[in-house]
């Protein structure tokens, strides 16, 4: 059943523009760091296996919180919790770009996760509750501008704030955009009648099953390449910690009388289904940003800056389609817009697992901007079809799932490509090297005449082999490397093909409007 939209005292577009800053913020900072780790492994004199903890903190702190979004606004409120949680982020902020040592930073990144994690599903149910049915896609637009083009943002902002200012700034940006946004959900923002309110029993044991269960998962993501997954006795540990915790938690949360996490919700069949393609599209978008300024700055040479502006295409192509795809939502079946959107985006991964060394920036911005173009078709209409049959008094807790599961699956994303990448360029060197051998004549051929040429330029003949060898290696690992690229892109293609029957799983336009004739 869906209750009667709440209808906000002041302009519901003033309302979406609020929020959308939260949502923005919270997610560029994701990528913007990423940027800029590098330049902190020398400011904190530690190696880049270290440094990734300062993404890793704010990524289990965030993640936590997004979960724990439903139950805390019952607790202490919806406004309230926005309010506080805007403030500590913004207090975050200032206490990381201050950072003297390395301690101090991953500490002020688990408070500035813990700021920010609840941000972005408040704002997805205040948008929800503020806009009628007729016009939840154009909420879903605007609410879509932060979640989908602040990862495409981040890398740029983050590249030229480090450049040119130091990586300070990158939290120190931060600052201005929280105060305004906290003056705007301070005047603008108000928690609905029907909001569920207060909290008869605190369900302690599912806080800490569930913290529990986020903190290891993101361990195993991040740390299990590093350590070769399985093979390594503490990797398999946590695994199996947190594939048994979760069984406990499922156990637990469906007897206690008040979950922390409801998982009862679930057996709404459009959100479990929408939240299972929200978690493949959050691998596959982030799966995305990952390889491309990887492959621009690892095998093509670009800087920091122009690394991130090869993502520039894609978003502002998505900024084009996300309200047109908002209009459209009145007048086509959600269902359609969401399998051409994944043709889409299959097509362009398709596309980019055809790379070369050779390609350039303008080769490929046709590819970015045919998926800046199917990306909206989906995360738009998923949103709002996902979360249509939901109660508005639910929404909170609903949008923490749906959210859960994007950011989830984008940790996968993270973890899937870097594995697939470190795998596969091992597979084509031992591929690649096959060739080198006496028996080839193109090898022999190539070999003859790199020698000839160095030899030429005055190199020392006793040297030439050595010298030509290496050459040889040096060019096999970028060809493998650029080959594990590719094979990345390919798996990314799969994924969005192998969602398309869970779509037509989701409700129609018609079944939806008798859902909403009933409430």
């Amino acid at each position: 059943m869906t209750p009667q939209t709440h209808h906000p005292a002041v302009d519901k577009w003033v309302v979406a523009l609020t929020v959308m800053f939260g949502t923005f913020i919270v997610v560029m900072d994701i990528s913007v760091v990423n940027v800029a780790l590098p330049h902190m492994m020398g400011r904190f004199s530690t190696t880049m296996s270290a440094i990734t903890w300062v993404a890793t903190a704010y990524a289990i702190a965030g993640i936590i919180l997004t979960t724990l979004a439903g139950w805390l606004s019952a607790l202490i409120g919806r406004k309230r919790l926005y309010l506080l949680s805007y403030a500590l982020f913004t207090v975050g902020s200032i206490l990381c770009g201050c950072s003297q040592t390395f301690t101090q930073m991953i500490i002020f990144r688990i408070i500035q996760g813990i700021g920010g994690g609840a941000l972005i599903p408040l704002s997805q149910a205040i948008l929800r509750e503020s806009f009628p049915e007729e016009e939840q896609g154009m909420a879903m637009a605007v609410y879509s501008m932060g979640v989908v083009l602040a990862p495409a943002i981040g890398p740029i902002l983050g590249g030229w704030l480090t450049d040119d200012y130091g990586w300070p700034w990158i939290f120190f940006i931060n600052v201005p955009v929280c105060v305004v946004g906290l003056f705007f959900v301070s005047a603008y923002v108000h928690d609905p009648p029907y909001l569920r309110r207060g909290v008869a029993r605190i369900d302690w044991i599912g806080i800490v099953l569930l913290s529990l269960i986020l903190t290891t998962l993101q361990i195993v993501l991040e740390r299990g390449q590093e350590n070769n997954w399985f093979q390594s006795s503490w990797i398999t540990t946590m695994t199996v910690l947190t594939l048994a915790a979760i069984l406990v938690l499922i156990w637990w949360e469906l007897r206690a009388p008040h979950p922390v996490l409801d998982i009862r919700l679930l057996k709404n069949l459009p959100l479990s289904t929408g939240s299972l393609i929200g978690l493949v599209f959050g691998l596959g978008l982030f799966g995305s940003t990952f390889i491309l300024p990887q492959f621009t700055q690892e095998l093509l040479g670009y800087p920091a800056l122009e690394s991130g502006l090869v993502l520039a295409p894609r978003a502002m192509t998505l900024l084009l389609c996300l309200p047109l795809v908002g209009w459209i939502y009145q007048y086509v079946d959600a269902r359609l817009l969401i399998l051409f959107g994944l043709g889409i985006v299959f097509w362009s991964m398709l596309e980019l697992s055809h790379l070369s060394l050779h390609c350039g920036f303008w080769n490929l911005v046709p590819t970015l901007m045919l998926m800046g173009t199917g990306m909206p078709f989906v995360f738009v209409t998923l949103s709002t079809i996902t979360l249509s049959t939901v109660e508005r008094s639910r929404m909170t807790e609903a949008t923490s799932i749906f959210t859960l599961c994007r950011n989830v699956g984008g940790n996968i994303g993270y973890a899937l490509i870097a594995t697939v990448i470190a795998r596969q360029q091992q597979v084509h060197h031992v591929q690649l090297a096959a060739h080198v051998s006496d028996t080839n004549p193109l090898f022999v051929s190539a070999y003859q005449q790199a020698t000839g040429a160095l030899v030429a330029h005055g190199a020392n003949p006793a040297q030439v082999p050595q010298l030509v060898m290496s050459l040889v290696d040096r060019m096999i690992n970028s060809q493998a490397r650029m080959m594990a690229y590719n094979d990345a892109s390919l798996i990314l293609a799969v994924l969005f093909l192998l969602t398309i029957p869970l779509v037509f799983i989701l409700p129609s336009r018609r079944s939806r409007r008798r859902v909403a004739a009933r409430a």
